[in-house]
């Protein structure tokens, strides 16, 4: 059945057991801390004004609530102190008290989030078949392309795999292990400048001339080689031009004397992918009707409160199973 070694790539936030009460990050603990303070405030101010207006009958056992309360409160605040201390071991600075492995993760829906795992799948795009998958308590897409298209790929036994999957993916890095590892992937790439919202020329609006190793503007002036540099791991060659002085369009293009641009020196395999994008219109639309609705099936046989163990191996184990469910049934 999977002779075509093609696959589209996704993943999905999958609930834990853990609350998102029970899940508590650095500004999860200092708006706590400060609602926990303005209800300190709010009793002590309360216990001040008994004193003087309640009745000698009732004044004894509303100052003991209120005096529980505080207890209370500030047991609480205890609490968050503990947790405040324990983050810095954390790798994400996170502490979930349910499920220790499951973090607090943005979801698609602006504004919400979902304490849970992320689930990797990678889906073969003529049956529709999970061919392979993976539980991670990371909360980005970023660092997953290379994992699960080489996981997909030794499943197929196949030399060659072509992989699409959507812009959460983007980054150089990953796209350059999937063409060490003969993995040819299609994918968009996000739009962080913002420079089109300005009116302004994006990077995309200068052409890179491999023969001649210079960028051409949009004003048709060349930008011609600079110099290298080294931005952390990455070697970064530099290109200039002189010509902006006198240009027409320089208002839309840079605020500095020259228009610099930067390119990554694996940048070619970047530029492959948008390519290979560009080539096939139905690949957007291909990948989005593979991959997306696997997880809708998965979700809807799992419930409402989907994931029922806790800690990363068994929580893998019960997706692994729900998988197979899926599978037996396709």
């Amino acid at each position: 059945m999977l002779t075509k070694a093609s696959v589209a790539i996704d993943g999905s936030k999958v609930k834990a057991v853990n609350t998102r009460d029970k899940n508590f990050t650095k500004g999860k603990v200092e708006r706590r801390r400060q609602r926990l303070e303005e209800s300190v405030s709010r009793y002590l101010a309360q216990l001040d004004t008994a004193d003087l207006q309640e009745p000698s009958e009732t004044l004894a056992a509303k100052t003991a609530h209120l005096k529980e309360k505080l207890t209370k409160l500030k047991s609480e605040m205890h609490k968050l102190e503990a947790y405040e201390e324990a983050m810095p071991a954390s790798p994400d600075q996170q502490i979930s008290r349910t499920d220790p492995d499951s973090r607090s993760m943005a979801t698609s829906d602006r504004g919400s989030g979902v304490v849970g795992y992320n689930v990797q799948v990678a889906v073969d795009t003529e049956h529709h078949l999970i061919i392979a998958h993976e539980v991670t308590n990371s909360g980005s897409d970023r660092a997953q392309l290379a994992n699960m298209g080489k996981q997909a790929k030794a499943v197929l036994g196949v030399d060659k795999l072509e992989a699409l999957a959507d812009r959460g993916y983007y980054t150089g890095e990953e796209i350059k292990a999937c063409a060490d590892a003969d993995m040819l992937v299609s994918l968009p790439k996000p739009n962080t400048t913002g420079m089109e919202a300005k009116g302004k020329f994006g990077k995309h609006d200068f052409a890179y001339l491999a023969k001649q190793d210079v960028y051409r503007c949009p004003a048709r002036e060349l930008l011609a080689y600079w110099l290298t540099a080294v931005d952390g791991e990455r070697t970064i060659r530099r290109y200039v031009t002189k010509a902006c002085g006198s240009c027409l369009l320089k208002a839309r293009c840079t605020t500095a004397k020259n228009h610099v641009i930067s390119r990554w020196e694996h940048e070619h395999v970047m530029e492959d992918a948008q390519r290979r994008l560009d080539a096939d219109p139905q690949a957007r639309r291909r990948r989005r009707e593979t991959v997306e609705h696997p997880f809708v099936t998965l979700k809807m046989r799992m419930g409402a409160t989907h994931f029922l163990t806790k800690r990363l191996p068994k929580v893998a184990t019960e997706m692994a199973l729900h998988v197979l469910s899926t599978i037996s049934r396709a």
